[in-house]
């Protein structure tokens, strides 16, 4: 007996060590693989002017025409305006629509008042200058030399999360010191649904690629397995769990992560679903502004406080956080297509709709969350004008406006009491979790202790540090999966950055670029907050790590930002594209 629990706590070393190493693998493939999928198009359409006869090729599914440099398509014609006009393609092919300028645009010589169709043969006059519509076979372009890349397997790539998340299983059955089988439902629940999200992407929908989806799976797959670690906290009068149970009440947050998983994964699908059809998305943004204002109001009527924030709704034993969802609600509001952002430059609907969620966040005393919206603010309001001083102002109201709250709630201030002096208030609300965070942390090494044997989440072993699965799972995370494993994590929601950014210029639509964007580094902003509010670097605002916290509201919430970022991404809708018409 000796000897065989010698062998498996050597096995289970060796995992400790493998499953960092296996996660950097998918991240690394993962990014090759997305850097080998954004090789731009051979462009389908060109522009040629009538005149010169010089060709211009048309190299996104929204392309702003214009005398200005910042033009896709830069006109040297004085007489035409700075912003002109845009040539976008839809699913009923391409259109032109002028952006408010003084000589206007036509088509075949018909003025254009609203968005026109046009075809390969028309001809558009803006100014003095007339291009006329082609397709690349009727026009000579020059060829380029590219560099060829091979993407991974997405089957390769699930396989081996799903390796991955066996190893931790491994470790959950054997941590906190006993063997138990309670981990093992959780383990088949996530590999049912992961698996199943990959024949309906890749079969029924016919995508070509899996990488933000492979990186989710990972990630909550983890987050799931490390909850499964803190099983049998056991309850005055309640009896332990056999051996061989797989089914215990004292996991429901597990099950409940499981659920919201599952939640999380069919809304990811129906957004993707419904942001295929631009004209539909245009049409509903202002009804999903409506709906997020609505959500605040039965927010603030209906919510009881939780630790001081407001922001919990209780529907019988289940509690939902609204403002989790008014975060998907926020990116879909803020983003908008090239045409209604060259003809409408202001930002004052966008602004004043800002302005009611902080508004009602403060009031809901959840300033994590707030600080998440005006950040979210910041970089959607940049993407629309492009202006520096608009951020600068705007940065300047949220200081001014830190300024009075400090003032006139002074009980704001002594939240932050303890920021960067924890260690002066070891066994006082101010610093006891974070500095047994950072004591326990520092404990778990490069490849931490194993599931269930960290003092943060405790397990059998005793009472767990409060929060210690949700606001401070990163601590959990380090001192029970190494700090290498805790890297990265970061690592994989920072790669989701580098994915909307690099579908920037590619995507069908201004929109998907900004939405993109906005989402990705509003799930890297969340996932600083925590991580550097755990380690004493900022302020603990309460916020969760995106996929990995426990939390119904955060999970479903995060699913839907990956969303967007996958709507960015112009292989997602290549089955789709519309066809061209023939004159």
């Amino acid at each position: 007996m000796p000897d065989f629990q010698s062998f498996s706590v050597s096995i289970l070393y060796v995992l400790r060590i493998f499953i960092p190493l296996l996660s950097i693998y998918v991240l690394v493939r993962a990014f090759h693989s997305i850097k080998a999928g954004r090789r731009r198009e051979e462009p389908v359409i060109v522009l040629q002017n009538t005149v010169t006869k010089e060709t211009v090729p048309v190299l996104y599914w929204e392309n702003s025409i214009g005398r200005s440099r910042s033009c896709d398509i830069v006109l040297a014609d004085a007489t035409a305006s700075r912003d002109h006009a845009v040539l976008m393609r839809r699913e009923s092919g391409w259109l032109v629509t002028d952006t408010g300028s003084k000589a206007g645009t036509r088509v075949n010589g018909r003025m254009a008042n609203k968005p026109a169709s046009v075809v390969p043969g028309d001809v558009i006059t803006m100014g003095s200058t007339s291009l006329m519509l082609k397709r690349t076979s009727e026009a000579k372009l020059p060829q380029q030399k590219r560099r060829v890349r091979h993407a991974a397997s997405p089957f390769g790539l699930l396989l081996t999360v799903s390796v991955i998340h066996f190893f931790l299983l491994l470790q959950a059955c054997f941590g906190g010191g006993d063997f138990s089988l309670l981990p093992v439902l959780p383990f088949l629940a996530v590999q049912v649904m992961q698996w199943s999200l990959y024949v309906y992407s890749m079969k029924k929908l016919d995508h070509v690629s899996f990488e933000l989806e492979t990186i989710a799976c990972l990630l909550a797959g983890t987050g799931i397995m490390l909850l499964s670690g803190m099983r049998g906290k056991l309850s005055e009068g309640q009896e332990a769990p056999g051996m061989w149970a797989v089914v215990d009440p004292t996991m429901s947050t597990v099950y409940m992560q499981l659920l919201t998983m599952l939640m999380g994964i069919l809304f990811f699908c129906v957004l993707i679903w419904f942001m295929g059809d631009l004209d539909r998305v245009t049409k509903f943004r202002p009804w999903i502004a409506g709906a997020a204002v609505l959500l605040f109001v039965i927010n603030l009527v209906f919510a009881t406080a939780v630790h001081g924030a407001g922001n919990w709704i209780s529907i019988g034993p289940v509690s939902v956080q609204p403002s989790e969802f008014i975060k998907v609600a926020f990116v879909f509001v803020g983003a908008a297509t090239l045409d209604r952002l060259q003809t409408k430059q202001n930002l004052t609907a966008f602004i004043a709709f800002t302005g009611v969620c902080l508004v009602s966040l403060f009031l809901m005393k959840d300033f994590g969350t707030a600080c998440i919206f005006f950040v979210t603010f910041l970089f959607i309001s940049f993407m629309r004008s492009g202006s520096i001083r608009t951020i600068v102002l705007a940065v300047a109201a949220a200081v001014f406006g830190a300024f009075l709250i400090l003032k006139f709630r002074p009980y704001v201030l002594s939240r932050f009491q303890g920021w960067r002096h924890v260690w002066e208030y070891v066994n006082e609300s101010q610093g006891y979790q974070q500095v047994r965070v950072l004591s326990y942390g520092a404990s778990g090494g490069l490849f931490g202790m194993g599931i269930g044997n960290g003092k943060l989440g405790a397990g059998r072993s005793g009472s767990p540090i409060f929060a210690a699965n949700s606001d401070l799972v990163f601590g959990m995370l380090w001192e029970e999966l190494g700090l290498l494993m805790a890297v990265v994590v970061v690592c994989a929601i920072a790669l989701l950055v580098f994915c909307a950014r690099s579908d920037a210029t590619r995507s069908r639509s201004t929109f998907y670029s900004i939405a993109a964007c906005s989402a990705a580094g509003l799930l890297l902003f969340q996932a600083c907050l925590n991580v550097f509010g755990v380690v004493d670097v900022l302020p603990l605002t309460g916020v969760t790590l995106p996929f990995i916290s426990a939390g119904g509201s955060s999970m479903v919430s995060v699913w839907g930002m990956l969303a967007f970022i996958k709507a960015g991404d112009e292989r997602t809708y290549a089955a789709r594209r519309p066809k061209r018409k023939r004159r």
